[in-house]
């Protein structure tokens, strides 16, 4: 196991690398603890998880919004929860994002942990202090930064997701890379191969790096005001992919980093070659890298992302492999640029 700490206004959260679920126990207070997660990983993990009370809520976006919010706070009343109890939130980026609100919110805030059980979470979602719903189909509308205590990242359960979700978790690494590392990209197109074969050595070493990347990025800017920015790589477009389909966060996020990386070349920034790298990358993790005729639809959609302001947009873009800067453009830009990208 290999642990990462991040240190921030709002607290210091621990990033258990290689721990089980079945050591959960060893990370919880002597106090009153529930559980939040969703009937997939019930149906799993059940007789592996500590005999807590347990709070179930729906699988999918469909499930990350004020309504699912109601139904947790119902249950913790229920459980007659204070402003001592511990909330765990077990499952991928949507439980721990539901979660993470939940218990930020309730009597002002509860203490929180997470375990996480997706590739996609576990790199991503479930690090770094987000916590947030969806609201009138728009992403994470709504929401707090507020750290979980520790976060639990089991590769073992990553064994039971299926092939799509599980290819999707690989666009959040390629982006770690991409912005930060050019050494996590190159090992990247060089293991890929056996990433896709979940090789355990290799999991790990990418969740660890790409953990380490984010981490040391929210130490620094935990609120978003600047260096956090470039987290957003890609996320722009695939953001607004979401609002207007079902395709899944990594898939759309993997389009929108080609976008982006297209961008950065039009605007003189970025090499050629290095657009193709992105791509090609994207390609060997079979994830979908066009846009195809939802763009124009997407771009309208960008309109109501919340990193706009006033007529302007904060896009991260590249000028080499791991390295990425936040460049301000103006939607008329924007439209006169998206449009003319190949």
């Amino acid at each position: 196991m290999r642990t990462i700490e991040i240190n921030t206004p709002s607290g210091i959260s621990k990033i258990l690398i290689g721990e089980r679920l079945g050591n959960l126990r060893q990370y919880l207070p002597e106090t009153r603890c529930i559980i939040i997660t969703d009937a997939n990983i019930l149906r799993y993990y059940r007789r592996e998880l500590p005999d807590l009370p347990i709070i179930t809520i729906g699988t999918g976006e469909k499930s990350k919004t004020l309504k699912t919010l109601d139904y947790i706070f119902e249950q913790l009343l229920k459980y007659e929860a204070d402003r001592s109890t511990f909330v765990i939130g077990i499952g991928g980026g949507i439980v721990c994002d539901v979660a993470g609100f939940a218990a930020s919110v309730y009597m002002r805030g509860l203490r929180f942990g997470f375990v996480s059980t997706t590739l996609l979470s576990q790199v991503d979602a479930s690090v770094g202090g987000k916590n947030g719903v969806n609201y009138k189909g728009y992403k994470n509308m709504l929401g707090v930064f507020n750290q979980p205590v520790f976060v639990i990242c089991d590769p073992t359960m990553l064994q039971t997701l299926d092939e799509r979700e599980f290819k999707a978790g690989f666009a959040e690494i390629v982006k770690a890379g991409a912005i930060k590392s050019d050494t996590l990209f190159a090992y990247l197109e060089k293991y890929y191969a056996e990433a896709l074969k979940a090789n355990h050595e290799v999991l790990e070493d990418i969740i660890y790096n790409s953990v380490k990347i984010k981490a040391d990025i929210v130490a620094v800017d935990e609120k978003e005001k600047g260096e956090r920015r470039k987290l957003n790589f890609g996320h722009t477009f695939a953001h607004a992919f979401e609002s207007i389909t079902r395709i899944r966060h990594g898939e759309a996020v993997s389009i929108g980093m080609v976008l982006a990386s297209q961008l950065s070349y039009k605007l003189g920034l970025l090499a050629q070659a290095d657009v193709k790298r992105v791509r090609s990358l994207l390609e060997a993790f079979q994830l979908p890298v066009d846009a195809g005729n939802i763009l124009k639809r997407a771009v309208s959609a960008m309109k109501k992302d919340k990193k706009r302001e006033g007529d302007t947009l904060h896009m991260v873009l590249l000028k080499t492999i791991g390295e990425a800067i936040v460049h301000q453009l103006t939607f008329s830009q924007l439209e006169a640029l998206v449009y003319d990208l190949r």
